[in-house]
């Protein structure tokens, strides 16, 4: 089974590529395009913190018993790019580009001190803690992430 660290930091990449084409798209001002490109990129991102907030880090924290460190950092951090997200799709609605350029970046940079946190800290220790349980959590993710992916 893969580890923890290389299956969630692989959906990561998955979701800047999916980010990416939203962004693209909102700069060439195809509204139509961009708001298909961002629901798919919103899907493939809710997939991702439900792999982690209904699988992942609950058994992370039943094994070491911290509930008020690293995991409950990262849903906080999950509770702002939700609203940084949800007012990228208010500039969408609007076809106000500048406006979701402003949001893109600031959703980006937050993902980017995210990103690095999980894979750097969170999903090492997890590997660790978790090690023992990995041939079931693993599969459990995988199914969590697919749930976002457009066949």
């Amino acid at each position: 089974m893969m580890p923890i660290t290389d299956l969630m930091s692989r959906d990561h990449r998955t979701c800047d590529e999916a980010f990416a084409r939203a962004e693209t798209r909102a700069a060439r001002g195809s509204w139509s395009e961009a708001t298909e490109a961002l629901a798919s990129f919103t899907e493939q991102l809710e997939s991702h913190f439900a792999a982690e907030e209904s699988v992942l880090f609950p058994r992370f924290e039943a094994v070491t018993g911290m509930t008020g460190g690293p995991t409950s950092v990262m849903r906080g951090e999950h509770v702002e790019m939700r609203e940084a997200l949800a007012r990228m799709r208010e500039a969408l609605e609007r076809h106000d580009r500048d406006d979701f350029s402003g949001e893109a970046e600031t959703l980006l940079i937050l993902m980017q001190q995210h990103n690095m946190k999980e894979e750097n800290i969170l999903y090492p220790m997890c590997d660790t803690q978790l090690h023992a349980e990995r041939n079931e959590l693993s599969p459990q993710l995988a199914a969590r992430l697919g749930a976002g992916r457009q066949p």
